[in-house]
């Protein structure tokens, strides 16, 4: 008799767990389905001159009004909702003195530039015969480094100068992470045209001048303008491209503006203004 009663206490606690256990799997299906959780808005990233190297991320100065306009088609900034954002004084220039103080800057790349405080901190410090052999090579042909090979794929191949320059025509010997100019002096990073000028000095004669290059900013000659600096377009490493020797990678065009309401077409632009 005891263990006919013990049996079913058994099962009457079974019966139970199942009842319960039941009851919940109808509670839940019957409850409306909890809302996925919220993602974050992507952010979207565009590039001002040269994709991977210039790049910006598009926020909000104020409410509605955004930093930059972003090309859906090539990823390329199409316009500045302030120019002047992020920029800093360009320093002094050569044959610039005209310019009022502080009406010229630049934005800075040095601090968008991941490896370069690495240069003089890490392996250029003087410290390990590995990175830093006691007297500079005698030649300029610079050895294979599978370390810097890694963090500058660029430098395996060096496109510029035709194989007459190496790194060190261009960097600084000791302070590796700054540029270097015709007096061995060095170079911030932020100031590229002081090293480029050494050998380009007629295209540092029409950037000085504003034909090559960009700026943006106040209409007036001597008014406030952000000056694009070399290496914004430029890719130092590969500024010959490949197959193609040429200074600049192709850009993708971009679509031509909308034209003017009542205007049917553009073929006014195929006659030109001056007969000859």
């Amino acid at each position: 008799m005891k263990k006919l009663s013990f049996h079913a206490m058994i099962l009457a606690f079974c019966c139970g767990m199942a009842t319960t256990a039941l009851a919940q799997e109808q509670k839940a299906a019957a409850a409306p389905a909890a809302a996925p959780a919220a993602q974050p808005p992507q952010e979207t990233v565009c590039f001002e001159s040269r994709k991977g190297a210039s790049e910006v991320t598009k926020r909000d100065l104020q409410p509605g009004w955004p930093n930059v306009k972003c090309s859906p088609k090539t990823g390329a900034v199409l316009w500045w909702g302030d120019p002047f954002d992020g920029t800093v004084p360009m320093g002094n220039m050569p044959l610039l003195a005209n310019i009022p103080a502080g009406k010229a800057v630049v934005k800075p790349r040095s601090e968008h530039l991941p490896i370069l405080p690495m240069c003089a901190t890490a392996c250029h410090n003087g410290v390990g015969p590995a990175f830093n052999p006691p007297t500079l090579p005698k030649d300029k042909k610079p050895k294979a480094i599978p370390t810097m090979e890694g963090l500058l794929p660029d430098a395996k191949d060096l496109q510029h100068g035709r194989g007459r320059i190496w790194c060190l025509d261009c960097h600084h010997t000791t302070k590796r992470n700054m540029l270097v100019d015709n007096f061995g002096d060095p170079v911030s990073i932020d100031q590229p045209q002081l090293l480029c000028g050494k050998c380009h000095g007629d295209k540092m004669r029409d950037w000085r001048d504003g034909i090559h290059g960009k700026r943006i900013g106040e209409w007036a000659s001597t008014g406030k303008k952000r000056w694009f600096t070399c290496t914004e377009c430029h890719n130092p490493h590969n500024v010959q491209d490949g197959a193609r020797n040429r200074g600049f990678v192709q850009i993708a065009p971009e679509a031509p503006p909308q034209l003017p309401r009542g205007m049917k077409d553009a073929k006014h632009e195929l006659v030109h203004g001056v007969a000859h």
